[in-house]
């Protein structure tokens, strides 16, 4: 009887030991940022060609940021879709990584970044946003900044 309460005692104390590494796990990332992704005129004449709405949703863990999102509603086929970097929060940027998208007028966007520190920080003040192109206009249509 004895020696099995010891092989127990043992067997939980791993199992407690396994929960508190991945509650540290969860602590140290798995932090949320979400984003509406909304039609954007880049100039008076592309406004007739902006339609569409969406959602994303960016987990950072670690320095890895994993995006999910969805769209619909576009007036042409989605062509590609980035993860760019604004200047400071709510001024476009630089792309600093290609998402995975359905080519539809509706679809997904999926796609894992490794994120450099400064990277990390500039998500954190809200100057990471998903945007997504379209056959027509060709210079985005939908654009979403990812915040908490």
């Amino acid at each position: 009887m004895q020696v099995r309460l010891k092989r127990y005692g043992s067997v939980a104390m791993i199992g407690a030991g396994l929960v508190g590494a991945a509650i540290g796990l969860l602590a140290q990332g798995g932090e949320t940022f979400k984003a509406r992704l909304s039609a954007l005129p880049g100039d008076a004449k592309s406004v007739k060609d902006m339609a569409g709405t969406g959602t994303a949703t960016a987990t950072l863990a670690g320095t890895k940021l994993t995006v999910n999102a969805s769209f619909e509603g576009l007036k042409t086929n989605a062509t590609k879709a980035e993860l760019r970097e604004g200047v400071m929060a709510a001024v476009r940027g630089p792309a600093i990584a290609d998402l995975t998208i359905s080519k539809g007028m509706k679809g997904t966007i999926t796609g894992t970044v490794d994120l450099t520190p400064p990277q990390i920080e500039h998500l954190k003040k809200g100057g990471l946003y998903v945007q997504i192109y379209t056959e027509k206009p060709t210079d985005g249509t939908l654009w979403g900044w990812l915040i908490r």
